[in-house]
């Protein structure tokens, strides 16, 4: 008999379904109510006592072997059909995946970025996390000037000599510093200033400034690359410079460009006057240059600075500027097609 039970074990061991009927009927054979081994257990009476240790452990077995059995075989049985069921139907539609969009000041900034690139300009970056002398001094900035007051600056732990930059022009002195001329280089970046945020301002936007630095640079060189620079992002040729005043540039002027009142909404972004402020310029003034170990007597240059959030606004007629850092997704999601 127990030479029987371990036939069994090797029927058991060998055996192979392709279905779950297979398997169904192969665990009822051997562990059902009326298997076989239940009809073991029964003869367990009839074995004589010094083969019933042996007999037992031998019967154990036979379940053991059954049952693990069993239970693999439906695993296997159940990964063949998952894995058919995922990759056998290849005409089966793709799941969707969604598409991501950039941030409108990102696709505004690169547009600006592929605009002065075009006639030499490259991209320089510094730290947002600046000391004095970069963000304040080296610009005709000195301490205690009554200028510093028109940027409410974060300074870092009350220490004076470092702060968050207020403005990108931070870079164009480390620029100048390591780079001799001709320099013509634009610096885009986040910057910071200490404000009420409200629809129209933030304690942190973006800005993108741009030097240009050679011998005999002129003033009209620096409109003439204006007046490029507008055609080029807004379709408006048309522009005009008001004198106005930057303690790092002199002369200095406020840039407007012509957009007209075709509609209603051009009269209220121009409050009926079809003109629009976008930066502002100047030639560099003769000390910066003098702060970066550049000769004002050989070299001169111009710059000019303008905001990438106010420009992303116009372009698109957004109309709070807290909403480039709400993470709106719905408000995000408009930007897919740019």
């Amino acid at each position: 008999m127990i030479d029987k039970i371990k036939e069994h074990i090797a029927e058991v061991e060998a055996f192979v379904a392709n279905s779950h009927d297979e398997i169904e009927t192969f665990r009822i054979k051997y562990l059902g109510k009326k298997g076989l081994l239940n009809d073991f257990f029964g003869e367990f009476k009839n074995v004589p006592n010094e083969l019933k240790k042996e007999f037992g452990q031998t019967i154990n077995q036979l379940k053991t072997v059954a049952t693990e059995k069993v239970n693999s075989l439906k695993a296997s049985l159940s990964n063949e059909e998952e894995t058919k069921g995922i990759y056998g139907d290849l005409t089966r539609p793709g799941e969707p995946i969604e598409l991501g969009s950039r941030h409108p000041i990102s696709i505004v900034k690169n547009k600006i970025i592929d605009i002065f690139s075009r006639i030499g300009f490259n991209v320089s970056e510094g730290p947002e996390i600046e000391d004095d002398w970069h963000n304040f001094t080296a610009l005709n900035l000195p301490e205690y000037h009554p200028a510093r007051d028109m940027q409410d600056t974060f300074f870092i732990e009350k220490d004076p000599d470092v702060l968050l930059r207020t403005h990108t022009s931070s870079v164009q002195v480390r620029y100048m510093e390591n780079n001799k001329p001709p320099i013509r280089t634009i610096s885009p970046g986040r910057v910071y200033r200490n404000e009420a945020i409200s629809a129209r301002s933030h304690c942190f936007f973006h800005q993108v400034e741009g030097l240009y630095v050679d011998k005999g640079v002129s003033f009209a060189d620096l409109k003439q690359t204006l007046q490029y620079f507008t055609t080029e992002m807004f379709g408006k040729s048309k522009i005009r410079l008001r004198p106005s005043y930057f303690p790092f540039t002199e002369p200095s002027a406020e840039v407007d460009v012509y957009w007209g009142l075709e509609t209603e909404t051009d009269y209220k972004m121009t409050k009926g006057t079809g003109w629009l402020e976008i930066m502002g310029c100047g030639m560099v003034d003769p000390n910066v240059l003098k702060n970066c170990n550049i000769d004002p007597e050989v070299y001169s240059g111009f710059a000019f600075g303008m905001g990438i959030d106010r420009i992303a606004l116009l372009l698109h007629q957004i109309p709070d500027i807290r909403m480039f850092s709400e993470n709106d997704v719905r408000f995000l999601e408009q930007f897919k097609s740019l």
